[in-house]
């Protein structure tokens, strides 16, 4: 019973053990954390080491674009930011200025945040109707349906 343990249950452990660890640094690697722009400030030499997630307004007249390279300002309660983004996409079409936009990737010693991913939506897009009674306005062209008692 011994060697049946031992030519089993040894890789079967060292498996296991293998797993655990790729599981766990995995986790660890795709974690990242949603600070402001005060908070990452404040953070001191902690924020040189962490993945984080930093949100804002995109500072008008701020974008510049070389490729998929985009340099910008974000600016969030007074607070302004310097973004690099080098990402392996285009950065989306909603992203322009005064656009909200939300970056991930680190923060250099440099002042700049190098983000590797950037979202953004554009608030202007989904705003109400002129003359509309609310809610999200209807696409040009759609129809409407009504009804009466």
């Amino acid at each position: 019973m011994n060697k049946k343990l031992l030519k089993f249950g040894v890789p079967i452990v060292l498996i296991v053990a293998g797993l655990g660890y790729l599981a766990f640094s995995g986790v660890q690697e795709s974690k990242s954390y949603y600070v402001t722009i005060k908070e990452l400030r404040d953070m001191g030499d902690g924020a040189y080491s962490k993945r984080l997630r930093v949100a804002g307004t995109v500072e008008p007249g701020s974008i510049e674009r070389k490729g998929t390279h985009v340099k910008f300002v974000l600016a969030e309660e007074g607070q302004t930011l310097n973004v690099a983004y080098s990402g392996t996409e285009a950065p989306p079409d909603t992203f322009a200025d005064k656009a909200n936009a939300m970056a991930e990737g680190s923060y250099g010693r440099d002042g700049v945040f190098h983000a590797k991913k950037l979202q953004a939506k554009c608030a202007s897009k989904y705003a109400p109707a002129e003359g509309g009674q609310g809610g999200e306005a209807a696409p040009k062209g759609a129809q409407t349906a009504s009804s009466s008692m």
